[in-house]
This record gives C-alpha cells, structure tokens and sequence, in this order.
C-alpha cells in the first residue's frame, strides 16, 4: 500500500520545489491533482519535456515518487466537439504519465458539458442537451477510444462518481465498471464524497472488492442528517448545490475505521492520499496529522491480516 500527499495546499510552490516539500511533510508519494504547469483543468497538458524533466530529478533528489496524476476534462461532455477536444487531452495527459513514470491516473465520470457552453446552448435553439442518459453516452464514446490506449501503455485509470456527475452513487458505477471489464479501468473511493455515493460505507467498499484501487482520505459532514439541515443554502431548495468539504480526519462524520476495515477485508492493497483541502492557513499540521490518522488507521485495521 501507498500512502501519497495531494499537495493542493502547498501548490504556490514550483514543481522543482514540490518533492522536497512533500517529504519534509513526512510522505514519500505525491498524488498531482491539477494545477496550471502540468494538469490544469479542461485545457490541454501544460507539462512541458523540461519541466517534467525537472520535476523528476526533484523528486529523485527528494526521494518522493509520484504514486498518480489527476486529469480532468470533459469527456463526458454530449457536445462532440467538446468531447473531442476531451479526448485529444486526455490522450497527451496519457502520454505525460508515461514520460512520468507513473501508472495511477485517477479522474471522475465526469460532470457534463461546460457550464456556460450549456446555458448558452439553452438560451438558443437546443434545449436539454446535458442530461444524464447524454453525458453517460458520450462517456462511453470516449471510453472506447481511450481504454485501447491505456492498455497497451500499461496505465490503470482509476474513476469515481462525484457530487455533480452524472452518475453520484457508488453501486452503479461499480456495475458499470465491472461490465466494461478492463484491466486499466478500476474505482476510486473518495471519502468526504461518501454521503453522496450511499448509506453503507463498508458494504460498498467489499462491493468494489478488487476493482478498487484507490482511496482518498479527508472528512466530511453527512449533509443527509438532522432533516437536511446540517448545511444551510440559501435560497432553499437550491438544488444544483453540491456542499461537501475536505477537513482532516475527525472534523467530520466519515466512519474511518468502518472505511479502513473493509479496505481490509478486500486485502486492498492500491494507493491512500491525504486530500484536505480546508485548511491552507495550517497546512503543515494539517498534512502531518492526515499521515499519521492514516498510518493509525492501516495499523489498526490491517496488521493482524
């Protein structure tokens, strides 16, 4: 098992400057969520030879590896264009993991269309465009391009239902990921999203079973308690709102051992980051606390199997 860093807290530091931050933080994996000189979001890779070049010795001198990379475009976008344009990234992404060394990429299913390509789409001639049904058709067209592709390069790309995708809950993407039947495609398990994916925090994690390869690690409050009220949006009913945080273990309502016990019952064996992102005013604490909650937890749970 790994236990990596999603550094998102520490990113005004360079990519040079990164690994040795990260190790100084007690980690020795970096999990590369997107930031605009590598990965950013939905445009094409900004990660340049002499920049990967860079970033690698960094982290050959840091003793850190990078255990994944994070791309996020709109691949599931029912506008072709638009989900051409997905693809053409996805695949140059594709090809910095492999210049990179690294073999975990980690995404969501997708939330759609770009927002203000739909309202605009909407206010004109075509109405309705984005629906579910639509977005998971086009994810499904790329997935038949993209798939061939990380399999002959020997890349596994971990996915996960997220609040605003298409698909939120945890069971259908397991059925769906189970029936493309891969070797490169498996699941993600992101915990402060857990309350979005469904009630039984154990049972979907021994559902997963050996698709699982990948787990995220920060808590969250269960919106669904005290008659929806543990947040408040105004106005209410405002029911495109998706409110779910990253605070560190023990600020929040996730069920950690119930989480980690199951990870070891399957004999889970796949990539841990830590991912708050709430707290950049102590991030140092913050990150060193989030290692130790996990290494507790995996000793807990994992050293009597």
């Amino acid at each position: 098992m790994k236990i990596a860093l999603d550094p998102y807290m520490i990113r005004h530091l360079s990519l040079a400057e990164l690994p040795a931050a990260v190790a100084e933080l007690g980690y020795d994996q970096i999990e590369l969520s997107p930031r605009s000189d590598f990965l950013d979001w939905w445009v094409m890779p900004r990660a340049t030879k002499p920049r990967m070049s860079e970033f690698k010795a960094a982290m050959r001198s840091a003793g850190v590896g990078l255990a994944s990379l994070q791309p996020m475009y709109r691949w599931a976008s029912p506008f072709e264009d638009e989900r051409q344009w997905a693809v053409r990234c996805w695949k140059k992404a594709i090809e910095v993991a492999v210049e990179m060394d690294c073999r975990l990429m980690v995404s969501e299913f997708g939330r759609g269309a770009s927002p203000d390509r739909t309202v605009a789409e909407r206010n004109g001639l075509a109405t309705n465009l984005n629906t579910k049904e639509a977005c998971e058709a086009a994810w499904f067209r790329s997935m038949d391009e993209l798939l061939p592709l990380l399999e002959r390069e020997g890349v596994t790309l971990s996915v996960e239902p997220h609040p605003e995708d298409w698909i939120e809950q945890y069971q259908p993407a397991c059925d769906i990921v189970r029936n493309i039947g891969s070797k490169a495609l498996k699941l993600s398990f992101i915990a402060p999203h857990t309350f979005y994916y469904g009630r039984d925090i154990g049972a979907m994690v021994r559902e997963a079973g050996d698709l699982l390869a990948h787990v995220r690690v920060a808590d969250t409050f269960d919106h669904t308690q005290s008659s929806q009220l543990r947040y408040i949006v105004n106005p209410p009913g405002s029911s495109q709102v998706r409110v779910h945080q990253h605070l560190d273990i023990g600020q929040g309502e996730v069920d950690f051992d119930g989480l980690f016990k199951a990870m070891a019952d399957i004999g889970f064996d796949g990539l841990v980051s830590a991912c708050v992102f709430a707290w950049e005013d102590r991030a140092k604490a913050s990150s060193q606390m989030m290692r130790q909650g996990i290494e507790q937890l995996v000793q807990r749970h994992f050293s009597a199997r």
